[in-house]
C-alpha cells in the first residue's frame, strides 16, 4: 500500500494555491483590481442608464451619436428585407423539382409522339 504522505502533500498545496487565489483576488479589503474599481456613487440613482428624467415640458436632447445611429439601423433593416426577399431560389430541392418536371414533360412529349405514329 502506497504511503499517504503523496497525496495528502499535493492535496495540501492544491489547497493552499485554491485558497492563497480566491483571498487576493476580488476581496472588498483589498481596493483597487486591475478590472473592477469601486465607482464613485454608494447608491444607483435607479433611472434608466443612470440618467434623470428632464424637467416637466422638456423634451430630452438626443446625444450626437443617436441620429446616425437610428437611421443606419433602419436602413438596414430595410435593405436586408428586400434583398432578402429578392435573392434567388438557389436550394437543391428547387433544382431536383425543377429537373424532375422537365423530365416528365419531356417523357409526356415522348409518349405523345409515340402514340401518334
Amino acid at each position: 500500500m502506497p504511503s499517504p504522505t503523496p497525496i495528502a502533500g499535493a492535496s495540501r498545496m492544491l489547497r493552499h494555491r485554491l485558497l492563497g487565489s480566491l483571498r487576493t483576488r476580488g476581496s472588498a479589503t483589498s481596493g483597487q483590481s486591475r478590472w473592477t474599481s469601486p465607482g464613485h456613487e454608494h447608491q444607483p440613482k435607479g433611472y434608466l442608464f443612470n440618467r434623470p428624467p428632464p424637467p416637466p415640458g422638456q423634451s430630452r436632447n438626443w446625444e450626437d451619436w443617436e441620429l446616425p445611429c437610428y437611421i443606419t439601423s433602419f436602413l438596414t433593416i430595410v435593405i436586408l428585407g428586400v434583398g432578402l426577399n429578392a435573392k434567388p431560389d438557389l436550394t437543391i430541392e428547387t433544382w431536383a423539382h425543377q429537373k424532375a418536371l422537365e423530365r416528365l414533360q419531356m417523357e409526356a412529349s415522348a409518349s405523345g409522339s409515340a402514340d401518334s405514329e
